[in-house]
């Protein structure tokens, strides 16, 4: 008895010098004040639980990532050099110098490009039958990259129209998360017995990677012959086509995309590729053409864990705070961070219509509980948010003024801005504006407007709730 008694006294006293170095470490990386205080207070409070949590959990940053990235930057450097050079040969950049422009770019690390053209694409049936158009269309490659990716009937029919190309003598390459991804190893080998290179991305790899699940690669990209891309908000699954029924109808967006833009975006896929797969930058089509007839102005922004910034953060960030009359966002998951809130209340305070629009029904319990915790703060400096009635919104779309949509992966929550690999596509066009504000003006009378009533008129326990969840939403 003594001997145990021992023993857990040793186990404790261990467990509490783990978990204050740990928590040193906390302190020193973490990214968010609030991230580090309460990093720090669990792993000193209770380590036996926190340890194995931040273990998982808690880093964010992407080492792993950022030193691939120094290794195919040699071979990147090379095509992102010529690529400037060509936008600039064949008249192909924009020249946007307003502060908004300058930092978007900057953070992109590739210019405004002209000359493209651009389509919105609303819901799954008509996304779906676009790409297949797309992939149908191509002569030389197809490159593929989901953050979900299910071997369901439209995981089949996917893979059942890259079969059909790689037959036809095209590249098919393809890249899905592990994490948001449970594929069969029978639909796996019948993509590799195709001949059609496919690849987790595969967070976990690396030295001291072994068990970080925090990471998520959560770009959905598709490109055929560098010519045509579509980047949006649908995963690969039933349930994104409206055929879960307790998710349905399933509200989402994405652009399609032919023009210069289009080599940024494969510029992405050809960085994840090198990490997912440990090869070369594949051989692509690098050779920018603007569109005939080609009016928007458009540029491709990758974000995640391995920036050198908070490149999502900054960009959404800079768009509220350019806003000059209007500022509309759609996202399924809104958990925004001080600076974020911050923002939103200092342009409704400058009379700019900030709207928010949000599902009535979410899929992530804990987030949709922490939405409420919100409302208090944007009522009272007049952001209206908006709960979407109808089944499930999963678009990813922002609205600024009359000129100025985006189009992406990224959700308006910690998680994208900081921990996920995300890709939003920006286009400033006056026209493609309209088509965003007609899309979300209707998706608007399907919504209800949410009072902050809703939380401070509820019981305790609902209050409390919805706070605790706050908490632990955004991971960090």
């Amino acid at each position: 008895m003594r001997r145990k008694s021992k023993f857990f006294f040793i186990l404790f006293i261990i467990l509490h010098i783990a978990g204050f170095l740990t928590s040193v470490r906390a302190i020193m990386d973490v990214r968010t004040s609030q991230g580090a205080v309460a990093w720090a207070i669990s792993l000193n409070t209770f380590p036996s639980v926190s340890l194995p949590a931040y273990w998982i959990l808690g880093n964010s940053k992407f080492s792993g990532y950022v030193t691939a990235r120094r290794t195919e930057v040699v071979e990147a450097k090379p095509i992102m050099r010529q690529l400037l050079d060509d936008f600039i040969k064949y008249g192909l950049k924009e020249e946007e110098n307003t502060s908004r422009a300058l930092l978007i770019q900057r953070l992109a690390k590739m210019p405004f490009t002209k000359g493209n053209a651009a389509k919105l694409l609303i819901d799954g049936e008509e996304t779906f039958d676009a790409i297949f158009r797309g992939i149908e269309s191509a002569k030389k490659y197809v490159l593929v990259q989901y953050y979900i990716l299910r071997d369901d009937e439209l995981g089949i029919k996917l893979q059942d129209a890259l079969i059909k190309k790689a037959k036809e003598g095209v590249t098919c390459l393809v890249i899905y998360d592990e994490v948001g991804s449970r594929l069969s190893k029978n639909y796996l080998r019948a993509f590799e017995d195709a001949g059609i290179r496919i690849h987790a991305f595969n967070t976990r790899q690396g030295r001291g990677n072994r068990f970080q699940i925090n990471f998520r690669n959560h770009r959905k990209i598709v490109v055929a012959d560098g010519e045509l891309a579509y980047v949006g908000g649908l995963n690969v699954g039933n349930e994104y086509l409206g055929l879960d029924p307790s998710m349905s109808p399933w509200r989402d967006t994405y652009v399609e995309l032919r023009g210069p833009v289009v080599q940024a975006v494969q510029l992405s896929f050809a960085e994840d590729w090198y990490w997912a797969s440990k090869e070369a930058i594949p051989e692509l089509n690098w050779s920018p053409k603007q569109v005939a007839g080609g009016t928007v102005t458009a540029l491709s922004l990758p974000s995640g864990p391995a920036d050198e910034f908070e490149t999502a953060a900054l960009f959404f960030l800079d768009m509220i705070n350019a806003a000059k009359r209007r500022f509309w966002v759609a996202s399924p998951y809104f958990v925004p961070d001080e600076q974020i809130v911050s923002a939103l209340q200092n342009a409704a305070l400058k009379g700019v219509d900030v709207r928010v629009i949000i599902p009535r029904n979410p899929d992530n319990i804990l987030v949709g509980l922490s939405a409420y915790s919100y409302l208090p703060e944007l009522e009272k400096a007049g952001v209206k948010v908006y709960k979407y009635n109808e089944g499930f919104m999963h678009q990813k779309v922002m609205l600024v003024d009359d000129d100025t949509s985006a189009v992406g992966t990224a959700n308006f929550d910690n998680r994208s801005f900081r921990l996920n690999f995300e890709i939003t596509m920006i286009m400033c066009d006056k026209d493609f504006a309209k088509k965003t504000e007609k899309m979300l003006q209707d998706d608007l009378s399907r919504c209800t407007q949410v009072s902050a009533t809703e939380y401070t008129q509820a019981n305790f326990l609902f209050r409390l709730a919805v706070n605790v969840s706050r908490l632990m939403a955004p991971v960090q």
